[in-house]
């Protein structure tokens, strides 16, 4: 299995997508999501500590629906769940947002499609990222698959990513496929407390 190290510099923590509608009270929520959450608070404190950047993104269409295109097509309920400036849209009041931390919208399931994500990063030089959030199979392995192509390193978090179940698969078995195709193909697959070691075993080295 691929062993990606850590150089905190030139790493971010993307948190995909901890919006209201995701995290709890809706046919879209995770059925654990609030404990993905704070799995993901934790995390990214520990990454603030070493200096990681983070970034949270937020899918949400324009209130007009001028941008929702074929999406829309395939799932018309979606305008009225993520558009920008909704309840069902918002981050969640229990995901940590530190003033240092950047906030993403993003218009599709993939973090770098139409945004300017991937010039954040370059511009910062960072090589290597970290994704948590929800959905694991929707859009946090839509990003990680178009991180990977891009050449970054992808660290992709077993038990800080989630999902709902779908027609035809439970939440369990979307997130085992998900995981599975990820690990061997796109990403260092790694529980939140492992990516937390490799982050602290970062800073420990560095300061030697």
């Amino acid at each position: 299995m691929v062993d990606f190290a850590v150089v905190p510099e030139r790493t971010a923590l993307i948190n995909v997508d901890m919006q209201n509608c995701f995290v709890e009270g809706y046919p879209s929520s995770a059925p654990d999501g609030l404990a993905v959450l704070d799995r993901i608070n934790r995390l990214a404190a520990a990454c603030r500590d070493a200096g990681i950047l983070i970034i949270h993104t937020s899918h949400v269409l324009r209130p007009d629906g001028s941008n929702i295109g074929v999406l829309g097509e395939i799932n018309p309920m979606v305008k009225g769940i993520i558009t920008k400036g909704s309840e069902p849209a918002a981050l969640h009041k229990r995901l940590v947002v530190d003033a240092r931390d950047i906030l993403l919208d993003k218009p599709r399931f993939g973090a770098f499609q139409s945004t300017d994500l991937e010039l954040i990063l370059r511009s910062r030089g960072i090589d290597t990222v970290i994704i948590s959030g929800i959905a694991t199979s929707v859009c946090c392995e839509t990003t990680a698959r178009e991180a990977t192509v891009r050449d970054f390193h992808v660290f992709f978090l077993s038990d800080g990513t989630a999902t709902a179940e779908m027609p035809g698969a439970s939440a369990a078995e979307l997130q085992k496929a998900t995981l599975a195709t990820l690990g061997f193909l796109f990403a260092q697959v790694l529980t939140v407390d492992e990516m937390m070691q490799k982050v602290r075993h970062a800073v420990r080295t560095a300061a030697v």
